[in-house]
Order: C-alpha cells, then sequence, then structure tokens
C-alpha cells in the first residue's frame, strides 16, 4: 500500500503566509517570487473551488509591542518596524486570492485562535509562528472536514510552508507541494522534502488529478 499517496477527492488546499506585506513591490518585508507566484495560486484557488473541496489560508499577525513576534524578528518589531499589523492593509490577503474581493481579515476573532469563515467551505487561521499546527485549530479543524491530504502552496518555502509539512507530516497527513506555486524553493529543499513523502507536482498536474479524481 502507497501510504504517502494523494487523496485528492479528500484533500484541501492551505495557502500559506499570502498577504500584501510578504507580496507587493513596497511592501516593507516583500519576499522575493512571492508576487510572481500569484496567478498560479489564483488558478489552483479555482480549481479547488469548483470542486467545492476546503481552502484554508493561514496567516501571520505581528502586533506592535512584539508580543506575538518570534524571538528573532521580535527586537525588530519592537523598534518600530510595522510588518502584518492586525487591522492593516498589510495583513490582508490580496484581494484576487478571495472569493469576494471585498472580504477583510477579521483580526480579533483570528488572534483569538478562532476561524474565520471567508466563504463556502473556505476559512482563515491565524498561526503565531512558522508552523500552520502550532498552537492554531487547524488539526481539529481538518479532523472535522474528514481531508486526508494537504496540498501547500504559497510563501515562502524555507520557513513557513516547509515547517507545515514537516508537522503535517507529523501527523500522518499525505502531502502534496505545488512547486509552481510557492516562492523560495531550491533544489535540495525540494529533494528533502521527497524523501520525507511529500509529492512534488504543479498545479496543472493538480488540476488534472482533481478532475479525474
Amino acid at each position: 500500500m502507497n501510504y504517502t499517496a494523494s487523496n485528492f477527492t479528500t484533500s484541501a488546499l492551505l495557502v500559506i503566509d499570502v498577504q500584501n506585506d510578504f507580496t507587493r513591490d513596497s511592501a516593507p518585508a516583500r519576499i522575493e517570487g512571492t508576487l510572481e507566484i500569484i496567478p498560479s495560486i489564483a488558478h489552483l484557488l479555482h480549481v479547488y473551488r469548483n470542486h467545492e473541496l476546503p481552502i484554508i489560508h493561514i496567516v501571520r499577525m505581528y502586533k506592535s509591542d512584539g508580543s506575538n513576534v518570534d524571538l528573532c524578528r521580535r527586537e525588530l518589531i519592537e523598534s518600530g518596524k510595522r510588518i502584518v499589523c492586525p487591522g492593516s492593509e498589510g495583513s490582508e490577503i490580496p484581494h484576487e486570492l478571495l472569493p469576494e474581493g471585498t472580504i477583510k481579515l477579521d483580526h480579533e476573532l483570528l488572534l483569538q485562535n478562532q476561524i474565520q469563515v471567508l466563504g463556502q467551505n473556505e476559512y482563515c487561521i491565524y498561526k503565531p509562528r512558522w508552523g500552520a499546527f502550532y498552537k492554531t485549530p487547524l488539526h481539529e479543524h481538518l479532523h472535522k472536514l474528514r481531508v486526508d491530504t494537504l496540498v501547500f502552496c504559497g510563501c515562502n518555502f524555507p520557513n513557513c510552508p516547509r515547517t507545515s509539512m514537516y508537522e503535517a507530516a507529523e501527523r500522518d497527513f499525505r502531502i502534496v507541494l505545488a512547486v509552481d506555486a510557492v516562492s523560495g524553493t531550491y533544489k535540495r529543499g525540494l529533494e528533502e522534502m521527497r524523501s520525507i513523502g511529500v509529492n512534488l507536482m504543479t498545479v496543472d498536474e493538480i488540476s488534472v488529478s482533481l478532475n479525474t479524481g
């Protein structure tokens, strides 16, 4: 039995940290290559919406006092740098990736570790650290949705997507990485993902698999 084979009919799409402060050319924490993959992410979202499969946007928010920020960035935020600050435009998901472009994040709800519903079978969860499962309701939510396969895309492979995939593997999820819909990939990192059972696929390959599944 192939325990890592993808079950797309019982999959969910996870979009990691695709927010204005990480994507826009003038953004304070722009991640190279993230703006360029937004069309690929948008296509993947379109496919998942058409199939009425779960979509979960995972976001970061840094309070201005630095109290919820990773130690490696806390001093920067405490000194006055504003990155994905709750309530700011920079913390929002790019409008072209939302089911309705006018949707705004409910920052207070998210910071209380609650799930925001963005649309039909589409949700948003705030994570306080690199991994999407760390101190979040994600695992319980996926269990309720009867999901066993996770498709990852977003920003930025060496940090949050990579950590989240290790966490998913620890929880026995089948994992797919949309290689052309994630920024910051590199050859050795992708080889390491493959070695722990992650299926590396393009957006087109995922779309075909969903349409034939």
